[in-house]
Formats: C-alpha cells, sequence, structure tokens
C-alpha cells in the first residue's frame, strides 16, 4: 500500500491563494513537463537528464533508477523531490540511509541568498536542480490539472455539497466569478507566451501543447520549441519527429485516437490545410454579441453564432482534422485566451464561457446538473461553468490547508 506523504504548500496566485501538494512537483519531474535544454544546477554545472527514474510510491526517495549526465559524467541513482532545499534537513533525510543513493535533489523553489546546501551524511554536497525557472506553465496550472485528476479518480459530490446549499442566484454568481478568474488566469498566460515568442510560435506552441494532451503536453512543446512553425510550413514528416528518439513519449494507457503520432498527422493535415491558420483565428472567433442577464447557454449560442463558427473553425482552420472535444479545448485553453491576449480586454469572455465543453473529468460533470448550472441531464454543458467550479473547488482547498 502506498505511504507517500501528501505535503501540501499554499501559494499566492494571480487572483489568491491555492495550495499544491508536493505529488504534484513529482509529477511534473515524471512527466518531464520542463524544458529540459535550460537544465542548470544550482552551482552552474549543466544536467542532461537521459530517464527520472520509477515513481516510488512508498517509502524512501521519490523516484529510483534515475539516469542523469552532470558536468559530462553519466550518474545512475535515486532522485528526491521538494518544495524547497531546506526541506532535505527538515525531513532529516541525510541520517537515513534509504536515502543514501539520491544524486539529485529536485525543488520548485530557489534556495535563498546564502543558503547552506543539502549534504549526504558524509558531508558530499547534494545536486540541487530547481524547477521553476525551467516550467512551461504557471503553477496554479499544474495545480489545476491535479485537481482535475483527483475528481476523475472518485466520486467528489461531497466536495461540491456545500456549493449546493447556497441559493441558485447566488450559486451561479459565485461560480461565474471564479470563471472570470479563470479566464484572465489563461489570458495573463498567453500574453506572456506572445510576449516570448511573438503572435505565431505562440499559437503554434499552443495548438501542439493543447493536441498532447496532459501526459504528452511536454514531449509536444519540445516538438514545437524543435520544429518552429515555418518548418510544418514547408513539409515535415511526423512519423521522423516520432521515431527520432528525441523525445520522451508516454504510450501507456493512451487510446489509438490519441496516440502521439495520429495527433502529430492531424496538425500536420491541419497546416497544410491553411498555413496561415494563425492569423485567420481573428476573423472567425472576435465577433461578440451583447447577452442579457442570466441568458440560458443555449440562448446565448444562438445569440453569439457558436454553433456555426464550430462548424466554420474545423472546416476552413482545421481541414476538419481534428474535432470533437479536442477542438473545444483548443478554441477554451488556447485560441480564444490568446486572442483575447493579442486583442486586449474581456469582449471575448462570453464567448469562451458559453463555448462547449470539450474534455472535462466526470465527476465535474456529473456536479453541474446536481447544481442546477445545467439542465437536468447535463444539457448545455458550457466551459464557463466548469471552469468556474473548477475554481471554486482550488479556493475551497486552500482554504481548508489553512
Amino acid at each position: 500500500m502506498a505511504i507517500m506523504l501528501n505535503y501540501v504548500a499554499e501559494l499566492q496566485g494571480l487572483y489568491g491563494p491555492f495550495t499544491m501538494a508536493e505529488r504534484v512537483v513529482q509529477k511534473i519531474w515524471l512527466r518531464e513537463d520542463f524544458i529540459h535544454d535550460r537544465a542548470t544546477l544550482t552551482d552552474g554545472r549543466a544536467v542532461q537528464i537521459r530517464s527520472v527514474g520509477a515513481w516510488n510510491l512508498l517509502g524512501g526517495p521519490d523516484f529510483h533508477g534515475a539516469r542523469l549526465v552532470i558536468a559530462g559524467q553519466e550518474i545512475t541513482g535515486d532522485i528526491e523531490v521538494h518544495f524547497y532545499q531546506v526541506d532535505w534537513r527538515a525531513h532529516q533525510h541525510a541520517a537515513d540511509p534509504a536515502y543514501a543513493r539520491v544524486v539529485l535533489h529536485v525543488v520548485l523553489f530557489p534556495p535563498s541568498e546564502g543558503e547552506v546546501p543539502a549534504r549526504h551524511a558524509d558531508g558530499r554536497v547534494l545536486p540541487t536542480l530547481v524547477l521553476l525557472p525551467l516550467l512551461h506553465r504557471d503553477l496554479e496550472e499544474y495545480a489545476s490539472d491535479d485537481a482535475l485528476e483527483m475528481i476523475t479518480a472518485r466520486d467528489q459530490w461531497e466536495r461540491f455539497a456545500e456549493l449546493a446549499t447556497e441559493p441558485i442566484e447566488q450559486r451561479r454568481a459565485i461560480i461565474h466569478d471564479h470563471a472570470q478568474r479563470r479566464w484572465r488566469q489563461k489570458v495573463y498566460f498567453a500574453q506572456r507566451r506572445i510576449a516570448q515568442l511573438g503572435w505565431t510560435e505562440a499559437a503554434h506552441h499552443t495548438a501542439l501543447e493543447i493536441l498532447g494532451y496532459q501526459k504528452n503536453r511536454a514531449a509536444f512543446l519540445a516538438v514545437a520549441t524543435h520544429y518552429p512553425f515555418p518548418r510544418w510550413v514547408t513539409g515535415i514528416d511526423p512519423y521522423e519527429i516520432f521515431s527520432s528518439g528525441e523525445l520522451s513519449w508516454r504510450q501507456q494507457g493512451i487510446r489509438p485516437a490519441n496516440h502521439p503520432l495520429t495527433r502529430l498527422r492531424q496538425y500536420q493535415r491541419w497546416v497544410a490545410h491553411e498555413p496561415a491558420w494563425p492569423e485567420r483565428l481573428g476573423r472567425l472567433l472576435s465577433n461578440n454579441a451583447k447577452l442579457g442577464e442570466g441568458s440560458s447557454p443555449w440562448r446565448a449560442r444562438q445569440l453569439l453564432g457558436l454553433k456555426d463558427q464550430r462548424t466554420q473553425l474545423a472546416r476552413e482552420i482545421l481541414g476538419s482534422a481534428v474535432g470533437g472535444c479536442r477542438l473545444d479545448n483548443l478554441v477554451c485553453d488556447g485560441f480564444l485566451p490568446l486572442l483575447a491576449a493579442r486583442e486586449g480586454g474581456d469582449d471575448l469572455f462570453n464567448r469562451w464561457f458559453y463555448w462547449y465543453l470539450g474534455d472535462f473529468p466526470v465527476g465535474l460533470r456529473q456536479a453541474l446538473p446536481k447544481l442546477a448550472l445545467t439542465g437536468p441531464h447535463g444539457q448545455s454543458l458550457c466551459q464557463g461553468y466548469a471552469q468556474g467550479l473548477l475554481g471554486w473547488v482550488l479556493q475551497r482547498d486552500a482554504c481548508a490547508s489553512r
């Protein structure tokens, strides 16, 4: 039986505090969801990660049998993951023989100036890698992913029952407020990505990231970096990318439709159909009709013309290469926040809020009709209510951890 301790930290986010469990940092390491090319130890030495090791859910170090290259020397051993460098001493790992084979200390936050390094029992300094500067996304998004996984894992209605005691209008107002916060977080991150990469490459990175799903997001972001958008426009072989051996693909438990090679080929067809797709997005998604107070999702979609836009987007921009829930995730997690970041303001919020739900855990889908946020059988499920409910869960967890 797993006895992994679930240490939790309360962090300050863009719109208030949120909690993050140490297992989230372990998952970031496990999935290699960070930029490898810039990995440098706190002492300045370069480190290459050949294998992150096997995740250990029992006692002892968090990962066994990792393979690294530090300053040109190949090393095999265990990995210990913490929030802070001082946690090594606080947990008294140096005195525990189980941690004698740890060759790398992976921490989320950089040590403070002048902080004493972590050491083994014999006095050897433990090499330390700081993840925060290497992350692809904000910490809140990693915490959100973990919350979604936990909701997926089991029936979580007890987590939402507290919200159900609020009057229905108050309940909707609460969820709407949390949805706005989630929206602004996504727009803020899109602004940072555009500032770093420019519009076209930001759109390219975002599209591939979403096509990679959670398990292969890091690998798909590496593809976007190593194979910039112009390479795809001039022609590229997805099989060569997949079989090159440069990337770490996660294929276990993935349905055939979500296989990374399948998704790479979809993107190839998409770009071949419309090589100027980043610039065409705004012309399809920028129209924003005014909505009255309390519009139902069905009525809002009529006024905004979302059904026709969804069809037009799938045909004209994506060449029918991507459809269904993955198309809706592309729109809500990528296209609309990017456009709002480029154009400024919240003019696209209503379009995002009432857009079709896309991929979301069953637990959240089941909770929405129980909370009377959708029809009795989940009719008119929309992005905003689901994102708002997720935001409420994150805030509730943050308050519970204090």
